[in-house]
């Protein structure tokens, strides 16, 4: 989600609260600070600070473990170049993490998503489309999925590593239980418990859990991972790319079917083509 308040807003405190936690989960540009009186826009909003602390992987005093991750240049410093119009090479590029992905990799299409755990839109899209296209799609070896991980906020940081330390035939198990509570553990502070309580639900001990949070090599590749997909043009979740084709919105199935069919069909009309010839 990317948008801007306007007009005038009057909510009562908890629903102030509520909206802020909505904006700051679902995007990650400036813009998209919330102006409502008496209510000061998250570090993810006033883009003062990132779900990935500093930029030497060190945490500053006082902070541990709650700034895992590192800043992100500035692009008004020229700190970070944007692809315009990225290739299908260019998406699919590699980072130092394996990639999470369902499907057959030689599928005919690829559908790559960007989310972040504490972003309601994400959910609204793991539970209304994603079961679904799921069963349609991936399922049956049509199209390849991907999900990489685009934390906003420092408890969608710290999440996002819980997330990445499980194991792998895990992983998509643990993202689903995020998703699903996340009225459980998502908060304007950062409160590890609750992480923890979802993350153990797979098996993750305690132990486990608190050497996750300082595995740096970890740190680093998630790092790659969001500033690669900024570089792509990826300023909010749900992003997608269909194909190489970059989406930002919530997909729905009519959505996915729209796009993804005449992919399908390309290759056959091409194959029908050349044999008439």
């Amino acid at each position: 989600m990317r948008e801007a308040a306007t007009g005038t807003l009057r909510m009562a405190p908890a629903a102030m609260l509520l909206a802020v936690l909505v904006l700051s989960g679902c995007s990650s540009n400036s813009s998209s600070s919330l102006s409502t009186a008496g209510v000061a826009p998250t570090a993810a909003e006033a883009g003062t600070s990132s779900a990935y602390g500093d930029t030497t992987g060190e945490n500053k005093a006082g902070s541990e473990p709650f700034s895992p991750f590192g800043a992100i240049p500035d692009p008004s410093e020229g700190g970070r170049k944007i692809i315009e119009n990225p290739s299908v090479a260019d998406v699919m590029t590699a980072g130092p993490l394996p990639e999470m992905s369902l499907g057959r990799p030689d599928a005919p299409v690829t559908i790559v998503q960007y989310a972040s755990l504490t972003c309601p839109h994400c959910r609204a899209f793991h539970r209304e489309t994603f079961p679904e296209f799921k069963r349609t799609y991936i399922d049956t070896g049509k199209v390849r999925y991907i999900l990489r991980e685009f934390p906003i906020g420092k408890q969608s940081g710290n999440a996002t590593i819980a997330l990445r330390c499980a194991p792998p035939d895990k992983y998509f198990t643990l993202y689903g239980k995020f998703m699903e509570q996340q009225t459980s553990w998502v908060s304007q502070e950062v409160r590890l418990e609750p992480i923890f309580a979802v993350a153990k639900q797979v098996g993750m001990t305690q132990a486990q859990f608190d050497s996750c949070l300082k595995n740096q090599a970890m740190i680093d590749g998630l790092k790659w991972v969001k500033e690669r997909g900024r570089t792509l043009g990826i300023i909010g979740t749900p992003n997608f790319f269909v194909q190489g084709k970059l989406v930002k919105k919530t997909l729905t199935m009519s959505d996915i079917r729209e796009m993804v069919e005449p992919l399908l069909s390309a290759p056959r009309s091409a194959a029908m083509a050349e044999g008439q010839r």
